[in-house]
């Protein structure tokens, strides 16, 4: 990670530094000048106070640069991937922190072919925006324009309509659905509606500060009422920017990014659609999944957290089906990115089509009880090479055997060292990782 870029594009407190309006002025030239080959880059943005501000910063600095900029307007960030391969730009900018509070906002960006920039990518972009000399406007003459494409949320849902079969149809599943006050709030509802499904949504009123205020897919108490309440088949929450799903089952359980995973890999395997019968995963991903994909004989692999490892993990090894238990989920047969709409259609294509209720196919996983501690540390030193630390781990892995696992990394951004245990036995989990916690605090903290 650079100055600028974290583990998922520019992002922060909006009107602070880096998430200001002059920043995404350098943004958006700097980007025009970074992809310039179309000479035109979309630009997309969820519902949050800040999101007209810095996108037109942005459109500003594409236009100053002799680039146009094709406005989406409140678009998904996977709606603004498929958008830009669709329209052939050189590539694709959307306003969004994700699942974050709606006084933070950020900057991502997609290549011409729908993917997100590679670690090299970023840092020559960054370097290009942190240089005053080659960040320059162009002669008035040549400038960009706006360009403004109000058919563009028909052209994302007839994308997303043409990814399942022709046969496929919702007609008689109740569906309840949280929108998060974002950027799937008009989308989802009525791609869902065309599909034939009685659709009951809620959190569709964004007023610029509600987006992810206590619902969408890290706030699934609204959603559960709903489902109990209607009588749903399925409960689907997404979260701000529409890229991540988290379910809820027909008795108001959580169906986990893991779960999805699951039960979509073995519909595909059942189709023989399931590439190198393999899927790919995060160390975050929940014991169980391993247990479980072992079971129905799919090959497992493990990447480091965040979606980009995920998704270059599966283009190496020729996988189609990855994500995060967070629920960003990567259908690589059908879209570059995560997209929480798609995995949606995919999951109740799963349930319809080998006619189980999703409690019923979420219960092949167990989660295992999982206990995850934050220690404060004053350096980050190898763990391997402190002799207490790494001897208490692999204590603990003895003890624990083939039904546990012990992960111990540091935070990406701040001072902590996350100590995570996972185990059959809730009390006896909670117990090794206080005293993994405590080791690593006497020795680092």
């Amino acid at each position: 990670m650079g100055e600028l870029f974290g583990t998922d594009g520019i992002r922060g407190v909006a009107n602070e530094y880096p998430m200001t309006v002059d920043l995404a002025l350098r943004v958006g030239k700097a980007s025009a000048d970074y992809f310039r080959d179309k000479s035109k880059i979309v630009i997309g943005k969820d519902t949050r106070l800040s999101g007209d501000m810095i996108a037109s910063a942005v459109m500003d600095g594409i236009c100053a640069s002799g680039t146009d900029a094709i406005y989406v307007d409140t678009m998904p960030t996977p709606g603004v991937s498929y958008l830009t391969t669709l329209y052939g730009a050189d590539a694709g900018i959307v306003i969004s922190a994700s699942h974050n509070p709606y006084y933070d906002n950020g900057i991502k960006l997609f290549k011409s072919n729908g993917f997100k920039l590679l670690d090299k990518e970023e840092i020559a972009l960054e370097q290009i925006i942190l240089n005053n000399q080659k960040v320059s406007s162009t002669h008035i003459g040549e400038a960009g324009k706006v360009i403004y494409r109000k058919d563009a949320s028909e052209n994302y849902i007839n994308f997303l309509a043409s990814r399942i079969s022709s046969k496929f149809s919702l007609k008689g599943i109740k569906i309840a659905m949280d929108c998060s006050n974002g950027a799937t709030y008009q989308v989802a509802p009525e791609l869902f509606a065309e599909l034939g499904a009685n659709i009951h949504p809620i959190c569709i009123t964004p007023d610029g500060r509600n987006i992810n205020d206590g619902c969408g897919s890290q706030h699934l108490n609204l959603l559960t009422e709903k489902v109990l309440e209607i009588g749903a088949d399925i409960g689907i929450a997404l979260d701000g920017d529409g890229d991540r799903l988290v379910a809820v089952d027909e008795k108001g359980n959580t169906v986990t990014g893991d779960k999805i995973l699951l039960i979509c890999g073995q519909y595909l395997k059942s189709k023989n659609e399931l590439r190198n019968n393999r899927i790919v995963s995060t160390v975050m991903s929940n014991f169980g999944l391993g247990v479980a994909l072992r079971k129905l004989d799919i090959a497992h692999t493990i990447t480091d957290v965040g979606d980009r490892y995920v998704l270059e993990e599966m283009i190496n090894s020729g996988a189609v089906l990855g994500g995060e238990d967070s629920g960003h989920l990567i259908f690589l047969n059908d879209h570059t990115t995560g997209d929480g709409l798609l995995a949606a259609l995919k999951l109740i294509e799963a349930m319809i089509s080998m006619d189980r209720p999703i409690s019923d196919l979420s219960s092949q996983m167990t989660v295992y009880p999982q206990v995850l501690l934050n220690v404060t540390v004053s350096q980050k030193l190898d763990i391997d090479a402190i002799p207490v630390i790494s001897d208490a781990i692999k204590d603990i892995e003895t003890r624990l055997g083939e039904k546990g696992r012990v992960l111990v990394r540091y935070s990406g951004t701040q001072p902590l060292c996350r100590v995570m245990v996972e185990g059959e036995d809730a009390r006896e989990t909670e117990q090794y990782c206080h005293e993994l916690s405590e080791i690593i605090k006497n020795s680092i903290g």
